[in-house]
């Protein structure tokens, strides 16, 4: 079956639905893609604890905002599935569930998109399937026995699902953090192996961080504002999550837990594990990029006279770096699972369009990409450094609406095509 329409969204999720959003208001004709339900990777690629690493009021989209009761909260990530969902309902998304794209291709002036047994001739597609595609786990696991298993978070649904035994986490950022954290309040016994992390406390000055990111405009800085953007894009993950309770959670609260800290994990042999002689150089470039931030806002507390208004600066606990091993027998340590927490990847094998760069990452000015009519959104510091956070998505989106139906004039020739 094959149907023609101007534009194809390949995704529902927070993205898909914002640029739907905004193609809906200028009357233009489309069709939602996505290969589960609506936020299927919500849904199903997420552990049963998690929640939102931004508060309630910061996750705003085009024409929708948080309504509840709890604006300073966290939202469970189920919780956000059905948020999602009713956002699509509030102005009818053309959502086709349980559609997933299989092949994207030029045809004449336009695309051919085929998605199970319908085929859609359309002028324009938009790729939003967003930056956490498919779990980056390093070739080092294909050389660990078969004894231990290994698990990547987006398979880990709680600690009971895991074999008994020692856990070894590998990544410290936000993800990172909580699964030790979660897996050590379980009882197991927790080795983290800590890569590149931003520490940041969950709040300031009384006030929570990401208020603070808004109030000093961090956030909206735009990658044209950065001197080197390819670094910019590779800036190491925050290490920030939400809690009920608004606590930290980072190093040295996971660490007073009871969690072993070591360094880079660099290879395994079987059961023996060897670990980078960088857990002191890692924390404490974590601490530099804090630091730098939190001054930027007691610069501005200053600057406009806040003193009065928002607390002390809090002393934050200090992350104590003894003598972390460079080897590890895992056996004999009693660790028989590894947690892949080392981050996503993105992988477009449906397509069949050329503007891949040589990491196989879509090469892109402001979500527009080198062959016409094809656009991305939800790519890290796609404009702005909040454009993959849920609340970051939605200028974005406008912005490639805007391209779609013409009410944008952006050249993206005048520069060169970014990847991300």
């Amino acid at each position: 079956m094959t149907h023609s329409i101007d534009t194809v969204v390949i995704g529902a999720g927070q993205a898909g639905l914002a640029v739907s959003n905004r193609l809906t208001a200028a009357g233009r004709d489309h069709v939602v893609l996505e290969r589960g339900r609506v936020a299927q990777r919500w849904r199903s690629e997420t552990w049963d604890s998690l929640h939102l690493l931004t508060p309630n009021w910061f996750n705003t989209l085009p024409m929708w905002r948080y309504r509840g009761g709890d604006p300073d909260g966290f939202m469970s990530a189920a919780g956000f599935a059905r948020h999602l969902a009713a956002y699509a309902r509030a102005f009818a998304a053309p959502v086709e569930e349980d559609a997933p794209v299989e092949s994207v291709r030029r045809r004449g002036d336009g695309f051919e998109v085929v998605a199970g047994a319908t085929c859609w001739r359309a002028n324009h597609v938009v790729i939003a399937t967003g930056w956490c595609d498919r779990p980056a786990i390093p070739d080092i696991s294909r050389t660990i026995s078969a004894g231990i298993d290994q698990i990547a978070p987006a398979a880990y649904r709680d600690p009971s699902q895991l074999g008994s035994g020692g856990v070894l986490v590998v990544g410290a950022s936000a993800t990172g953090i909580q699964l030790a954290d979660e897996l050590r309040r379980a009882g197991r016994d927790v080795t983290l192996a800590v890569g590149g992390h931003s520490r940041m406390p969950r709040r300031y000055r009384g006030m929570d961080v990401f208020w603070w990111f808004d109030r000093i405009g961090l956030l909206d800085k735009t990658i044209d504002e950065q001197p080197d953007a390819f670094r910019a894009r590779r800036e190491p993950s925050l290490q920030v999550v939400g809690r009920p309770d608004q606590g930290n959670l980072d190093l040295a609260t996971v660490q007073a837990a009871g969690v072993r800290l070591t360094g880079r994990l660099l290879a395994v042999d079987g059961d023996r594990a060897r670990f980078a002689p960088d857990l002191a150089a890692t924390v404490a470039a974590g601490n530099a990029r804090m630091n730098r931030v939190l001054h930027q806002i007691d610069r501005y507390v200053d600057e406009h006279g806040l003193a009065r208004e928002v607390l002390e600066a809090e002393p934050l606990e200090p992350v104590t770096v003894g003598a972390a091993p460079d080897e590890l027998d895992l056996a004999a340590a009693g660790i028989t699972t590894v947690v892949w927490a080392t981050g996503y990847r993105r992988v477009y094998d449906w397509l069949d369009v050329p503007v891949l760069d040589a990491r196989g990452e879509i090469r892109q000015r402001r979500g527009v990409t080198p062959m016409p009519g094809l656009y991305v959104l939800g790519q890290r510091f796609q404009y702005r450094r909040n454009s993959n956070f849920i609340g970051g998505v939605g200028a974005d989106a406008a912005f490639v609406a805007d391209h779609i139906t013409g009410s944008v004039s952006f050249d993206p020739h005048r520069g060169a095509f970014a990847a991300n």
